[in-house]
């Protein structure tokens, strides 16, 4: 019943057929399509074992340096970003003291502090003999928005009333102010 001849095996799917041997490419004269822009038919028409055995054009140092220079003024100003958000926070959390408005004052003053602290570190994959001294007015500027946020925090310190200004929270023979008129909610 069962026959002992060996099948021949069947040919590979067309797909496979198509992806080993890709269709020709059309030339540049019959296509009707333009090249993009930055498209180049040298780089475009190589292979990928081409590609890869060509090393890319070592960058200069003014170009590197410039570079850097960029990285590192994007850094110091990212503070600035965070100014109008944290504002809005510090206003919309009220003046009341509450864990949400005393947690958010507490972070308020917990990042600048760290930013001040680590302020060389975080700048230190930008240092070179030839940026020492453009980066100099980079952390700088970087150091002025911390304080910024700081003044910040201190204002909504003392918006809530935490802060001493007044002669009688340092003298203990001083009286508090007393209000001149009390306004009272009415209810009706």
């Amino acid at each position: 019943m069962a026959s002992s001849q060996a099948l021949p095996p069947l040919p590979p799917p067309k797909w496979a057929v198509e992806l080993n041997s890709p269709p020709p490419r059309p030339s540049a004269s019959t296509s009707s399509i333009p090249d993009p822009p930055g498209f180049s038919r040298k780089t475009g028409g190589k292979s990928r074992a081409e590609k890869s055995t060509t090393t890319p054009t070592a960058a200069k140092p003014a170009e590197t340096d410039t570079l850097k220079l960029k990285k590192a003024w994007e850094i110091a100003l990212a503070p600035s970003k965070q100014i109008p958000m944290n504002a809005i926070m510090m206003y919309m959390s009220g003046n009341s003291l509450q864990i949400f408005s005393i947690m958010m004052v507490f972070m308020l003053f917990k990042g600048p502090i760290q930013g001040l602290i680590n302020t060389n570190t975080v700048f230190a994959k930008f240092d070179s003999e030839t940026l020492r001294g453009k980066l100099l007015g980079v952390k700088l500027v970087y150091v002025l928005m911390q304080f910024v946020l700081l003044a910040l925090g201190v204002w909504k310190v003392n918006a809530m009333g935490l802060l001493p200004t007044t002669r009688s929270d340092w003298l203990a023979w001083e009286s508090e102010r007393q209000p001149l008129e009390t306004v009272y909610f009415a209810f009706g």
